[in-house]
């Protein structure tokens, strides 16, 4: 709990509307969408401009208060967990469009709108912003940019860093700093948009965003190969890209996931499948039927068990909307679901996920593994229960092992969900000492007092590393 004369300065900035220090606001702010991590906060406000953002942070700075930014909490790195008590500020308020520039394809936003509601706004005028996150529904924007979310486009668009063009954001000082702007060229110093983005909230507050747009693909189709073998699916995926096809999704599904993803969707997803492709095209009708034909030779070539080729837009989105599913499907199997998103290069993919299998036979827990193939982002994902301590020690023991194997097979400890609390202890295992002591410095040139969600990206200790003897490289 903040001290009184605290508490008034801050609430004679937002007003008693949007502050927040009783046990209800408190808990349910102690924790975001990442299971087993939490930590109760002191106070919680909800900012409506950058002039309250601005004061807020000058507050938090001369009293020392660790400030964690919050957007609608559904990150997967605990990265939005109060670890170290202080202020939650909750960015909600400001969700505002300001502008869809139909001349420069770009959009300005506050960094509370819903991502989905951004998707909407810019197709219904044929436009279109590709990252689309699973949890786009109600995840924020300024969430998105924060974690540098991807999605299933990101094989063919890219993820949120490619689209961000211009930021507002307001330094633990209080001071305000804009970069880039509606620009598709601008070298003029460092890049500290793309710092920005993906920097987790340890930096400084973003309060404002232009993003660019493309024209909204005027085709789509999607098709299904079916693989009794692992290693064929995924010579598939590099057979693919090798013919310089890129589709705007490869999504991948293991025998575990297809068979609990069938049983949620029943959308007839054959159970006896070591694997399953799912695969869609955008772009003009004529290239999108090119490439499709082309796609399925390939399925074929590599001994696809079976290929089918959406024989509808609603067929396709009914696919790929089972595919959307998969969490949701996995959290019904038990208590709690731990998703991760272990990441190798894609002529990688059947050796990790064979050794995903091997792991999680090795401690005797399930794991499931889906993911973006065609990028080699894989998402294992652990159905346990929390209360369960000692299943939960094999578990941190096996992702452990599955960090170790995706670094081993020339990967990294997250693709998408960002380092967070969670991958803390694991980072120095991917950029090494020299590369945390220059991230080190990049945040105490922002952040010299280390207020901004501290605890996030820098762990007080690295994990050591385990010794895989047995990692395939077939």
């Amino acid at each position: 709990m903040l001290s009184t004369n605290i508490k008034k300065e801050l609430i004679s900035i937002v007003g008693d509307r949007y502050y927040f220090d009783d046990q209800e606001a408190l808990i349910t702010h102690s924790y975001d969408a990442t299971p087993m991590y939490q930590s109760m906060p002191d106070a919680v406000i909800f900012p409506g401009n950058v002039e309250e953002v601005s004061a807020v942070m000058k507050v938090c700075t001369k009293y020392r208060i660790p400030i964690v930014a919050r957007g609608a909490g559904s990150n997967l790195s605990a990265g939005t967990v109060p670890v170290e008590g202080g202020l939650v500020m909750v960015m909600t308020r400001m969700s505002e469009l300001e502008e869809i520039d139909e001349e420069n394809l770009t959009a300005t936003f506050q960094p509370g709108l819903i991502t989905k509601k951004l998707h909407e706004e810019v197709e219904k005028r044929g436009l279109f912003y590709p990252p689309d996150p699973g949890s786009m529904v109600v995840s924020t924007l300024g969430g998105n940019i924060a974690e540098c979310a991807g999605g299933l486009r990101g094989l063919k668009y890219g993820t949120t860093k490619d689209y961000i063009i211009g930021l507002e954001a307001v330094l633990p000082s209080g001071e305000i700093l804009k970069t880039g702007g509606k620009l598709t060229k601008d070298v003029a110093g460092y890049d500290l948009t793309k710092l920005l983005v993906g920097s987790e909230g340890t930096l400084a507050m973003v309060t404002k965003a232009t993003v660019k747009l493309l024209p909204l693909p005027e085709h789509k189709r999607v098709l299904l190969a079916l693989f009794d073998d692992l290693y064929a699916a995924a010579r598939t995926v590099s057979k693919i890209i090798s013919a310089k096809i890129i589709p705007s999704s490869l999504e991948f599904l293991d025998n575990a996931t297809i068979r609990v993803v069938e049983d949620y969707a029943k959308i007839g997803l054959p159970t006896d499948m070591a694997a399953v492709l799912l695969i869609e095209q955008d772009g003009p009708e004529v290239i999108v039927s090119r490439d499709m034909e082309r796609i399925a030779e390939i399925c074929r070539e590599e001994k696809a068990a079976e290929v089918k080729l959406a024989q509808s837009e609603e067929e396709g989105v009914q696919l790929m909307t089972a595919r959307r599913s998969a969490l949701s499907a996995l959290a019904r199997l038990r208590p709690t679901t731990i998703l991760e998103d272990a990441t190798v290069p894609r002529a990688q993919i059947a050796p990790m996920v064979e050794q995903i299998n091997k792991i999680a036979k090795k401690y005797g827990i399930q794991i499931c593994t889906f993911g973006h193939a065609g990028d080699g982002n894989l998402h294992p994902t652990c159905m346990t229960d929390a209360r369960d301590h000692e299943e939960i020690e094999r578990v941190e023991k096996a992702f452990e092992e599955i960090f170790d194997a995706a670094i081993r097979l020339g990967g990294t400890i997250t693709g998408e969900h960002g380092v967070g609390l969670a991958k803390a202890p694991y980072l120095e295992w991917k950029i090494g000492k020299t590369g945390i002591e220059v991230m080190k410095g990049i945040k105490r040139a922002f952040d010299p007092h280390g207020l901004m969600n501290p605890g996030k990206i820098f762990a007080k200790e690295t994990r050591r590393r385990v010794v895989l003897d047995d990692v395939a490289t077939h």
